[in-house]
């Protein structure tokens, strides 16, 4: 028997889900022939097979979820006649094996969790994660009340639903980031009552994106928490948010300093189409230096956008809306873009921040 493990699909992702064999067990298959399509946080790809021989047995179904190393496939026959090669497969992604998605074993949770041996094991039995129980006994001790409590609102929310792929990958990325980024946001609106109908906002919030770092080039930065110390990147490389059903996705728009807007809006109806269809290449998918969210589009006038590490900035852009407003002492009403930056305080100072805020005001309130 040869067992052939999940490799190393690339972008240091550690783990995948099965979404669909395309062999049965029993069929002999031939070098490089697809095996199984696996979904990672940032694409869905296939993974060939390492060598000729007939299937013995598969390693999980449609839904598990495997890490790098966990083996995938069984093929009858010596185990000498070919090892695992553990290429590099497929342009990003990585998988580990049937995880079950229960609340956290009242076992590992117990830690800083105050309850006698038997509150602990009716947690257990109730199948209850004693450390989101309140406690309501002496000095914050868990009763059994408490986890029988605890029990019957579980179980009238419903089972758990294993966050996977793209969202996965996302509750990942904000821990790491509420957890490391000193973060803060200011919040004001540009005027753009001189737009002409029609005008495409997302190009206009780009071209400002890319005045406001010329003018304040610290905001288009990586910043290095083990070295504490900050890289400023001189091409300004855009990730763009984009909200879908699967989760975030962040896209990016390479050195839009340097791209004018017919490049721009290309490059944007590409990456919406690749994201769709979830085959944006990985390199559409790494390496940005500052972000944009236009949220707007959905609703919402300000927000408190999140910094991805190491990226230092991110520009939030609210639902344009009509206001009243002062223009030569008088009122009239203008359309307001409202606009939220967050940046990370330990890169950044408040001072570079506005500037950068007002730089960005500055271009989108021009005519054109």
């Amino acid at each position: 028997m040869t067992i052939f493990k999940l490799p190393d699909l690339g972008e240091g992702l550690q783990e995948a889900e099965i979404r669909e064999w395309h062999v049965s067990v029993g069929d002999e298959v031939k070098e490089d022939q697809p095996l199984v399509s696996v979904e990672t946080d940032k694409a869905i790809v296939e993974i060939p097979s390492p060598r000729s021989g007939r299937i013995q047995k598969l390693n999980g179904k449609p839904g598990d979820i495997l890490q790098v190393g966990d083996s995938l496939v069984e093929f009858k026959g010596k185990a000498g006649e070919s090892a695992d090669k553990g290429t590099v497969v497929g342009r990003v992604e990585v998988g580990k094996e049937v995880v079950n998605e229960k609340a956290t074993a009242s076992g590992k949770a117990a830690i800083g969790v105050k309850a006698v041996p038997a509150v602990r094991a009716l947690a257990r039995r109730l199948d209850v994660d004693i450390s989101i129980v309140t406690p309501s006994g002496p000095d914050g001790t868990v009763t059994a009340a408490d986890v029988q409590r605890a029990a019957k609102v579980l179980a009238e929310v419903g089972p758990l639903e294993p966050l996977r792929g793209v969202r996965r990958a996302m509750a990942r990325s904000m821990t790491q980031a509420h957890a490391e980024v000193a973060a803060v946001t200011v919040v004001d609106d540009a005027d753009i009552d001189a737009w002409k109908e029609g005008e495409d906002a997302t190009l206009r919030l780009i071209r400002a994106i890319a005045t406001a770092c010329k003018a304040e080039p610290s905001l288009n930065a990586w910043y290095d928490s083990q070295a504490m110390g900050r890289r400023v990147i001189e091409k300004i490389n855009l990730g763009i948010a984009v909200d879908t059903e699967e989760g975030l996705f962040v896209p990016v728009l390479h050195d839009v300093g340097n791209r004018d807007a017919a490049d721009l809006r290309k490059g944007l109806d590409a990456l919406k189409r690749d994201i769709k269809a979830r085959t944006v290449p990985p390199e559409e998918l790494r390496g940005y230096t500052i972000t944009l969210s236009n949220f707007g589009t959905f609703g919402g006038r300000y927000a408190d956008p999140v910094v991805m590490p190491p990226t230092v900035a991110i520009l939030g852009a609210g639902h344009i809306r009509a206001e009243v407003v002062v223009v030569d002492d008088k009122p009239a009403v203008h359309r307001i873009l409202p606009l939220s930056l967050s940046f990370d305080h330990r890169a950044l100072t408040g001072g570079e921040a506005t500037r950068f805020l007002m730089a960005v005001i500055k271009d989108l309130q021009l005519a054109d």
